[in-house]
């Protein structure tokens, strides 16, 4: 099963931001706390050092697909440890953040060794 941790509400782009957009946002706004920046930096440096960013590899990932989801996969576990500092900012600054799991998120645009990246299934239409 993928791993992903989104807003539970699209923007209005109707994009489910993930919990790095959601705290980078923060960040951007000038919202977070010194502490809380800290950790954000810290903790950002490590990812980028740890996994690839998509977008370094084709530019157009995200870019050309407005709806595109990264997940990480289930083996990534060394991943998982640092992802309740970035839920415990989230909740201090009352930002919902949802985990889901899907053994098929999405058509696939992109994958590597920890992550795939998605365009999402349409969603059922509500009743």
């Amino acid at each position: 099963m993928y791993i992903r941790y989104q807003s539970p509400e699209p923007d209005h782009r109707g994009r489910r931001i993930g919990i790095f957009g959601l705290v980078n946002t923060l960040a951007h706004r000038g919202l977070l706390t010194e502490a809380e920046e800290a950790f954000r930096r810290r903790n950002n440096d490590w990812y980028d050092a740890a996994y690839t960013n998509p977008s370094d590899v084709d530019p157009s990932i995200y870019a050309g697909n407005l709806l595109a989801a990264a997940w990480f996969k289930p083996t990534a576990t060394h991943l998982f440890p640092r992802i309740p500092g970035y839920l415990a900012i989230l909740t201090a600054h009352n930002i919902p953040c949802t985990r889901h799991t899907s053994p098929d998120p999405g058509h696939l645009l992109y994958e590597d060794d920890v992550q795939i990246v998605v365009i999402p299934h349409p969603r059922p239409a509500a009743d």
